[in-house]
C-alpha cells in the first residue's frame, strides 16, 4: 500500500478503518496487507525506541474482526523477530497497565475501534511511557509504506491479564475503604453493551460485596445486538437508566466497547454523564487536594466552572480530544500547577495518580470508593454535586460541509469571520479565554447562555454546542447563529433552525 493510503487510516493517535465487507459505501480499508505492514512497522519502531526487539502484548475487544486482526498483528511482530503474547479479550486500559505490572511485555497493541459500528476496527499502541502521540503514528505508517523490515522468527504464547487488572482495582477499593467488602448491601448494575467491560461485574463488584443483579449485556458480542456500547449514545443511556429503575439499583455503570470511557446512573435512573460526571469526580479530587487544576474539553458548561471554582479548584478548558486534555494536564503539572484530572464530556477521563491513563474502569472505581465512604457516613453520593448549576437547555447541532470542499481551510475562515461578526453584535461577546473554535456568550435578551462553534477533529463537520439558562433560550441562540452563518454556500447552516 502507498503511504497516502496508509495515512488515511490514521485517526488522531489511533489506526481506524473498515475491517468487514458488506456494508454499502463502506469498502474494506483495514486489509490484511495494511494490518501486516503496520504491525511490522510498529515492531521496528518500538525496537528503535527501546533498544531491543520487543515482546509485544496483543489484546482485543469483542469485535467480529478481532481474531483475524490479532493473528495478522502476531504474524507481523514475530516475522520481524519480536515475541508476541496474546492476551485475548482485553480492555484498552489493561493493555497499558500490563506494561507497568511485571507482565513481561515491552510494548502492546490493542485491537479496537471504540464505539464505532461493527464493521470497523483499529489499533492502539502503547509503550511503558504511555500511549503514542500523533507524530509517532505517522512515523509508523511511513515505515509501513517503505516496507523495509528485518527477517526474524519470534515466539508466541497465550496469556491473559484482565483478571489481574481487575484484582488490582479490587485491592484499590479495599485499601481506600479499609474493608474487605465495602460495597456489601449495595446493588450496582453494569451495562457492558456486549463489549469488553462485562468482567467488571463478576471480577470487581462481586468480590467487593455488591449485588450485581440486573446487570445487562455482559457477554461479548461483536454484532452489538442490544445497543451501541457508548455512554454518549441516547439509546444506550436510556437502556441502562431503565434497568437501574427496574431493579432498584443503588448505582448504574455503563462502559464503551474497550472500557476507556464510562458513564454512571443515579438510583433514580438519571444520567451522571457529561458535566455531571466531571463535577462528581472533580468534587472527590478537590476534597482531597483543593486549589487543583481540572482540565476539561471545550464544551463544558459555565455551571461546571462555577462548581469547580466554589470548591477552590481552577477549571481549565482546552481543546477536544482525549490526548489534548491529557497533554495539557501534564503540561500544567510540569509548570508546577497541580492538575490531578484530564477529562472530556464524552467520558474519557485520565487521572494523574493512574499514569494519566484514559481508563473508564479506574474512573468508576474512584466513584465506588466515594459511594462506599458516603454510605458509611450516612450520606448520598449525589450530595457531592447537589449544588451543580445545570442549564435549562443543552443541544449539539452538527453542520455539514459540502462534499469535496477543502473543509479545513474553509472552516478556519468561517471561524475567524464569525469572531469578527460577533464583535459588532449587541448582547453577544466572544469569551476572553478559549482554546478551540469561537465560544460566544449570549446576554439575557439573546438566549441567556453560550455557544461554541468549532471544527471537528477529523470529519468535514462544524459542531455547534449551545446551552441556555432559560426555557426556549436555545432557540434564540441557534437562530442568532444561523443569521451569522447562513451566507456560506459550502456549509449547511440551515440545520440550526430545522
Amino acid at each position: 500500500m502507498t503511504e497516502q493510503e496508509l495515512l488515511k487510516l490514521k485517526n488522531g493517535t489511533d489506526i481506524r478503518g473498515t475491517a468487514i465487507e458488506g456494508v454499502t459505501d463502506d469498502p474494506v480499508t483495514l486489509t490484511d496487507e495494511a494490518v501486516l505492514s503496520i504491525a511490522k512497522a510498529f515492531c521496528v519502531w518500538a525496537a528503535n525506541k527501546l533498544g531491543k526487539l520487543p515482546t509485544v502484548a496483543i489484546g482485543h475487544d469483542s469485535r467480529l474482526s478481532a481474531e483475524r486482526i490479532a493473528a495478522l498483528v502476531t504474524a507481523g511482530v514475530t516475522s520481524c523477530g519480536g515475541n508476541a503474547i496474546l492476551t485475548g479479550l482485553s480492555s484498552t486500559p489493561s493493555m497499558y497497565m500490563l506494561l507497568k505490572d511485571g507482565f513481561g511485555a515491552d510494548a502492546s497493541v490493542m485491537i479496537t475501534a471504540s464505539h464505532l459500528p461493527y464493521q470497523k476496527n483499529g489499533l492502539k499502541f502503547f509503550l511503558p511511557s504511555g500511549g503514542l502521540e500523533s507524530g509517532d503514528v505517522s512515523d509508523i505508517l511511513q515505515l509501513a509504506a517503505r516496507g523495509e523490515f528485518p527477517a526474524g522468527k519470534g515466539g508466541t504464547e497465550k496469556r491473559g491479564y484482565l483478571k489481574r487488572y481487575a484484582e488490582n482495582l479490587v485491592e484499590k477499593v479495599r485499601e481506600s475503604c479499609g474493608k474487605e467488602t465495602p460495597l456489601q448491601g449495595k446493588k450496582i448494575l453494569v451495562d457492558a453493551g456486549n463489549g469488553a467491560g462485562g468482567f467488571f461485574a463478576e471480577l470487581v463488584l462481586k468480590p467487593l460485596g455488591a449485588d450485581t443483579e440486573g446487570s445487562q449485556f455482559l457477554d461479548p458480542d461483536g454484532t452489538f445486538p442490544n445497543h451501541i456500547p457508548n455512554p454518549e449514545n441516547a439509546a444506550a443511556m436510556q437502556s441502562v437508566c431503565a434497568a437501574v429503575k427496574k431493579h432498584g439499583a443503588d448505582f448504574g455503570i455503563i462502559f464503551d466497547t474497550d472500557v476507556d470511557r464510562a458513564g454512571a446512573v443515579s438510583p433514580a435512573g438519571e444520567e451522571i454523564n457529561r458535566n455531571r460526571l466531571i463535577a462528581l469526580i472533580s468534587a472527590i479530587l478537590l476534597e482531597e487536594t483543593p486549589n487543583a487544576y481540572i482540565v476539561t474539553d471545550s464544551v463544558t458548561s459555565d455551571g461546571l466552572t462555577e462548581f469547580i471554582n466554589a470548591r477552590g479548584g481552577i477549571h481549565h478548558r482546552y481543546k477536544r480530544g482525549y490526548k489534548n486534555v491529557i497533554n495539557e494536564s501534564k503540561r500544567l503539572n510540569a509548570e508546577g500547577k497541580y492538575s490531578p484530572l484530564a477529562i472530556e464530556t464524552s467520558g474519557h477521563a485520565a487521572l494523574k495518580e493512574n499514569y494519566f491513563l484514559d481508563d473508564g474502569a479506574y474512573l468508576v472505581t474512584r466513584l465506588l470508593i466515594a459511594l462506599a465512604k458516603c454510605a458509611e457516613s450516612g450520606k448520598d453520593l449525589l450530595d457531592l454535586i447537589k449544588d451543580l448549576p445545570e442549564p435549562k437547555e443543552a443541544a449539539e447541532v452538527r453542520l455539514n460541509f459540502k462534499a469535496g470542499c477543502d473543509f479545513k481551510t474553509l472552516g478556519a475562515r468561517v471561524l475567524e469571520e464569525l469572531k469578527q461578526k460577533v464583535l459588532a453584535e449587541k448582547e453577544l461577546s466572544v469569551a476572553p479565554v478559549n482554546y478551540e473554535g469561537v465560544r460566544i456568550n449570549f446576554g439575557k435578551n439573546a438566549g441567556n447562555g453560550w455557544a461554541l462553534v468549532r471544527m471537528s477533529l477529523h470529519e468535514p463537520i462544524m459542531p455547534v454546542n449551545a446551552e441556555s439558562n432559560e426555557t426556549g433560550g436555545n432557540e434564540k441562540i441557534l437562530a442568532r447563529l444561523h443569521a451569522l452563518l447562513k451566507g456560506y454556500d459550502f456549509l449547511d447552516a440551515e440545520r440550526l433552525i430545522k
